[in-house]
């Protein structure tokens, strides 16, 4: 306003002068006239536009700060739409769920522009692996989303006869999902669709790291879903704060095992349930009785044609025999070849890495002193674009940052064992991973790994594809997350299973009540063994 002031008064005071000089020269006293009516006015019009600036500045508000108090209206603001019971019905919720698929449709170029700004993720990845994904489960809820509502019967027993029972599922109420960088279409409306179609309130918080998809998300949900009952909050890590500070009904968190532990002690404070999708170092054992040509194709689409490595489910590590390993390097080397070609850094086909710190990252693993010399394929790296090479690395030591910290990269380490059940072993001596992936046509040896293997979820002969289906749970155990969702399973996780028992007034058992007596007592215990003939004795007095 300052600069303003200074400038207009400069302008002003130079006309002053000239108006001053002018009316000296009397002979040119009408033209002197002249112009000093045009100055005077040209300094009314500047008064006008200092009062206007002014009233402007007066008027207008700083940008607001989205701190724990806002956070906490937020919340009452959705608590009471959700109090209101508009969220509960059937109507809002396929409503929501429509509006859903009709923004994916009518954004999908914005979305794919978005990605590729954010990730550089090619168009077809974008397409198959968030935008379809999304349109598939909402196309899902809506189709089945009056079955999920019903009550469910169960079964009723002696004890309460006569009566009649059913599970009822209820909304659980506000809820917070705050989503990831390397799927940030996906892994923020996936969660979400659930939410809804639950009958919630939702806070949807998109990773900072992926600005151009948060943005859009934002501007989009808020135009095309009901803002009383489903808001966006962009910011980073003091606006997450403030979330986490707030009593919610659920946490639903994507993302890594250290922040996890903070949303889960921030929940813990309010005993609030979180469902935690983390990570963690999924392993791939590739015995030799397979098909080769297949399994090289699936394993490096799999890994790097998945955002470059960057997905939960992307294979952390290979395990294989000393014996079969170079002839399953060699399909792999084909391969990225094949799908990348020789210059896989200028590829359009391939993911940069999510973000500058991410990069780092992946370059100390790759530059760590106990791997760089064991890389036989790649390697290359370029900060300025974020891009990595497809990488493989054969036996790095145990005590390596590769071998030990999730990649989420486009690295590939190759452990190599004696014999392929050792493989087994390997894996359980380790964190319990989010997914883990078995090559073979050994039938004994596909049941010993479903058996003795504990993980989120297992595919045998493929990568990723457990994904693809909402009839499976998606989820981690231990390390690598809790909870779960996908189809039915995300509209349970944000539910509430009620247990709801009917009675009459009609056939009241005395035996319930004091006084205690022998008699009663023997009925009781019959009743309880579920013996009739006990039950008939004990009523007509016999021991």
């Amino acid at each position: 306003m300052e600069v303003l002031y200074d400038a207009c008064w400069s302008m002003i005071k130079s006309k002053d002068v000239i108006c001053d000089l002018s009316i000296t020269h009397r002979h040119h006293r009408s033209f002197s006239l002249q112009t000093h009516a045009s100055i005077c006015s040209l300094q009314i019009e500047l008064a006008i536009a200092l009062m206007a600036s002014e009233e402007q500045l007066k008027n207008s508000t700083a940008p607001e700060v989205f701190d724990a108090e806002a956070a906490s209206c937020l919340i009452k603001e959705l608590r009471g739409t959700f109090v209101s019971g508009k969220t509960k019905s059937y109507e809002w919720r396929s409503s929501q769920l429509k509006s859903l698929l009709k923004m994916l449709e009518d954004s999908d170029k914005q979305i794919c522009d978005a990605l590729f700004s954010d990730l550089s993720k090619p168009e077809m990845e974008a397409y198959i692996h968030e935008i379809a994904m999304i349109k598939n489960s909402c196309k899902s809820a809506l189709k089945q989303l009056k079955d999920w509502m019903k009550p469910e019967k169960a079964k009723t027993n002696l004890g309460t006869f006569p009566s009649s029972a059913e599970i009822v599922p209820e909304p659980l109420g506000v809820v917070l999902v705050i989503s990831a960088w390397n799927y940030p279409l996906l892994l923020s409306v996936d969660p979400v669709i659930g939410a809804i179609a639950a009958g919630n309130s939702v806070v949807l918080k998109p990773s900072e790291l992926a600005p151009a998809m948060s943005s859009l998300l934002a501007k989009l949900l808020g135009k095309y879903l009901d803002n009383s009952a489903i808001k966006v909050v962009e910011g980073a890590v003091p606006e997450t704060s403030a979330l986490l500070e707030q009593k919610w009904d659920k946490i639903f968190y994507t993302g890594n095992g250290r922040v996890a532990r903070i949303v889960m002690a921030a929940a813990a404070k309010n005993l609030t349930p979180v469902v935690l999708e983390l990570g963690g170092k999924s392993p791939i054992l590739v015995d030799s009785n397979i098909d080769l040509a297949v399994t090289g194709k699936r394993i490096v689409a799999g890994k790097w044609g998945l955002n470059n490595g960057q997905a939960c489910v992307a294979p952390d590590y290979i395990i294989t025999t000393k014996q079969y390993a170079p002839v399953l390097i060699e399909s792999l080397k084909h391969n990225l070849v094949k799908f990348f070609g020789e210059d896989p850094m200028n590829s359009p086909d391939m993911s940069r890495v999510g973000h500058a710190n991410h990069f780092a990252r992946l370059k100390r693993q790759l530059d760590d002193d106990k791997v760089s010399g064991k890389i036989i394929h790649g390697g290359q790296a370029d900060k300025s674009s974020q891009k990595i090479a497809p990488t493989i690395v054969l036996d790095a030591p145990e005590d390596s940052l590769i071998m030990n910290e999730e990649i989420f990269g486009p690295l590939l380490p190759i452990v190599t064992v004696e014999k392929i059940e050792d493989g087994i072993e390997f894996i359980n001596s380790r964190p319990k991973p989010l997914a883990a992936y078995l090559f073979t046509n050994n039938k004994q040896l596909k049941e010993e790994f479903v058996s003795n293997v504990s993980a989120g979820g297992i595919v045998i002969n493929d990568v990723g594809l457990h994904l693809m289906l909402d009839t499976l749970p998606f989820g981690g155990v231990g390390d690598s997350g809790m909870g779960s969702y996908h189809g039915k399973f995300s509209f349970d996780s944000f539910s509430h299973k009620k247990a709801v028992l009917y009675r009459g007034f009609l056939g009241d058992a005395p035996v319930r009540y004091p006084p205690y007596t022998p008699g009663k007592l023997r009925l009781l215990k019959a009743l309880v063994d579920g013996s009739l003939l006990g039950i008939i004795r004990a009523l007509f007095g016999f021991s």
